[in-house]
């Protein structure tokens, strides 16, 4: 399972590598991606414990230092274009040679969300990520 789960999130973040979607804090490069959870296989989902469904988007935000992934925290929000926001509530996944933060979230309509990050180290310091996405329910 440990191997299906690490297959899928590498294919993940080859998307987001494609996409440049990586912030370099010195040392530190944080990636991110945006996706619907119906990308998700069931199997990695479950593993995970996110849920499949059309209206339920992810975030992916890893750590990486010296080409190895590092533990660290994160939180954070977004908000739409109303200035409506949303805490996201992130868990980490632990696959010794590669740490995930994960945050899923209800997507409702085409929209565009601009998130606020706080991305802390394994040093303890603490770098802010802000980034634009648009999202788009699974049809």
């Amino acid at each position: 399972m440990r191997y299906l789960l690490t297959l899928c999130l590498s294919v993940f973040m080859a998307f987001t590598v494609q996409a440049e979607n990586m912030q370099s804090y010195a040392d530190l490069d944080v990636h991110y991606s945006v996706f619907n959870s119906t990308f998700l296989l069931p199997e990695v989902a479950k593993a995970t414990g996110l849920n499949r469904s059309k209206n339920q988007a992810v975030l992916n935000i890893s750590m990486v230092k010296a080409g190895q992934g590092q533990k660290g925290t994160v939180r954070g929000t977004f908000k739409n274009l109303l200035g409506q926001s949303e805490t996201l509530h992130f868990k980490e996944i632990d696959e010794g040679n590669a740490v995930y933060y994960l945050a899923q979230f209800a997507i409702s309509s085409q929209e565009l969300l601009r998130f606020d990050l706080q991305v802390t180290d394994s040093d303890g310091k603490t770098h802010n990520l802000k980034f634009n996405q648009e999202v788009f329910p699974d049809l």
